[in-house]
């Protein structure tokens, strides 16, 4: 294989025994090696590739091509035993950075605030983020949906799991702000995505071009079955299991119907094309900021709190459990590695006011409420807002921090947590396959003691942090180095996570993904009809099965174990 695609492929490809062994894991518990990775040059090496695999696929040939950008997927999303197509190599630049007339957006999410979108950029999708980031905050700009690995992650596996991250509780995820798309689809042909009319739509759907039979098929399944489909939407403000199938038909003001197919490919994890090059929607950064810290003893009014903190609009409502505060003890050295003595001595000695307030006993839940805005009074008018309607919470205690280098304590915290799970327990590994699982934010006092109630039942060692704001929260546990072995208890622990997220009518994953790890948990949320649906999707995108098979749909329980990573 090789050889032919060497013949007509102007970009590198390597099948060394280094690089196979490096683009057979992910951040997630599996293994998968590749026959050979590829690094285009272009979009139009893109497409020759797909077509030849579209023909070979034709011949009964063994062939796919499953896209791969910085290998942070958590749930092995990004691995195949076939052709792992890297773009970062040189699918990494920036076109342009531009301000626009301010507009209104109203993100994708029920209850969402307009956002105003002040600048848009076009790019090539293999670009890290932290590069993009930097580049558009030369003009003030920001893409708000980052995560929280947002150093490490790049473009085109945020648009392939539909990111979000501190910022989403106000200004959404990926999905709101890919304004177009440019995706190499299943025969080797291009087209851009973005908001059409109905009419423009239709238009599409009568040329003879694959592009013309998604439109044409994509339509007939939508009108067919708008009544499931809406049964069927989540009911959080995150989700990215399943197609988002719910984003792609829409109303403008006017009340006209909006099509959109790269709401499809957003979350798609390259199951339905390759995307190359995306146009995004930028907003203005805030100029300042505030925290407001709680520190709950008792979450029995935990659901009350964060109705009253989101009065304030905040930008952030993140939580961390009272395991995360103690792994941040117990495993000090970490941060002098990676901040050094004296920053790991300052960190300590900025938390002095904090582990006098413990004294009178460790928080369950801290919770970081940061609100923020371009009038520094304004801001900490609201924050003094909040406290003073906090101050009727009897099992709460607050603290305010008035700017974003005072506040960096508590999100080292935050954010590094999982890195101390991951780096600190010899024998033992991160195991993200209940990673990411969202409620209701109403229903946060019984979900948190019973999710502690299950891992503990299982004798995990694990912590807790996540959006609470969202009521989205990232549950990981240690298991031992070989996961075939946690296998019997993976499967366990998630059938019982995932029965109580659907009993109080939550999702699976907020924001990252189904990869290998949650799409056999799809016909658990969705049901047969729905998870049918995405079958059909998958279908008309990808009639030869070939980009990235096994996610989404196809895949069951009985599979999850083949792939575990072996400690052999």
């Amino acid at each position: 294989m090789k050889d032919k695609i060497k013949s007509f492929f102007r970009g590198d490809l390597d099948d060394s025994p280094e690089t196979i062994t490096k683009y057979s894991h992910d951040a997630s518990l599996f293994e998968i090696k590749p026959e050979l990775v590829v690094y285009p040059k272009d979009s139009d090496d893109v497409a020759s590739l797909v077509h030849f695999a579209s023909e070979q696929k034709k011949s009964g040939i063994h062939i796919s091509v499953t896209p791969r950008s910085a290998g942070t997927c958590m749930a092995g999303g990004s691995l195949t035993d076939s052709i792992s197509l890297d773009g970062m190599r040189y699918l990494n630049q920036i076109h342009e950075v531009k301000s626009v007339a301010d507009y209104s957006f109203l993100p994708h999410f029920y209850g969402a605030l307009p956002i105003t979108i002040s600048g848009e950029a076009r790019l090539q999708t293999g670009i890290f983020y932290r590069d993009l980031e930097t580049e558009v905050a030369k003009q003030n700009f920001l893409l708000p949906c980052f995560t929280a690995s947002k150093g490490i992650n790049a473009i085109g596996g945020m648009i392939g799991n539909n990111s979000g991250g501190e910022l989403s509780l106000k200004y959404g995820k990926m999905q709101d702000y890919v304004k177009a798309v440019e995706v190499v689809l299943a025969d080797g042909s291009k087209e851009t995505f973005g908001e059409l009319t109905r009419a423009e739509a239709e238009t599409k759907a009568k040329q003879d071009t694959f592009a013309g039979h998604i439109y044409r098929d994509m339509l007939a399944l939508i009108d067919a079955n708008r009544p499931l489909i809406e049964s069927k939407m989540p009911h959080v403000s995150k989700n990215s299991a399943g197609y988002n199938i719910w984003n792609v038909s829409r109303k403008d003001a006017n009340e006209n119907e909006i099509i959109d197919m790269s709401q499809l490919i957003v979350g798609a994890e390259g199951t339905l094309g390759v995307a190359t090059d995306v146009t995004l929607r930028l907003v203005k950064i805030k100029k300042d900021s505030a925290l407001l810290v709680l520190f709950l003893t008792d979450l029995t009014e935990l659901a009350d709190i964060v109705v009253e903190s989101l009065k304030v609009y905040p930008e952030t409502l993140e939580a961390y459990d009272d395991k995360t505060i103690m792994l941040a003890v117990r495993f000090w050295a970490g941060f002098i590695k990676k901040l050094g003595l004296w920053g790991a001595l300052k960190l300590g000695l900025e938390f002095i006011p904090e582990f006098k307030m413990m004294l009178g006993g460790m928080p369950k839940l801290v919770l970081l409420v940061e609100c923020a805005g371009d009038d520094k009074a304004e801001v900490l008018a609201r924050i003094d807002t909040l406290k003073k309607n906090l101050a009727r919470f009897k099992n709460l205690k607050t603290r305010v921090v008035e700017n974003r280098a005072a506040a960096e304590k508590y999100w080292t915290i935050r954010r590094d947590s999982f890195a101390l799970l991951r780096e600190h327990f010899q024998g033992k590994r991160t195991a993200p396959f209940i990673d990411d699982v969202i409620v209701p934010p109403a229903r946060l006092p019984e979900f948190i003691p019973a999710i502690h109630a299950i891992l503990e039942k299982h004798n995990l060692t694990y912590n807790i942090h996540g959006h609470a704001g969202n009521g989205n929260f990232h549950l990981i546990p240690l298991i031992d180095s070989d996961a075939r072995l946690a296998e019997k208890m993976i499967l366990d622990v998630s059938e019982e996570v995932y029965a109580l997220v659907l009993k109080m009518g939550g999702s699976i994953t907020a924001e990252h993904n189904d990869g290998i790890i949650r799409t056999p948990y799809l016909l658990d949320m969705f049901g047969p009809e729905m998870t049918n649906i995405f079958a059909q999707i998958k279908k008309i995108f990808d009639p030869e099965t070939i980009f990235n098979p096994g996610k989404k749909v196809g895949l069951t329980k009985a599979d999850i174990g083949k792939f575990l990573i072996s400690g052999k």
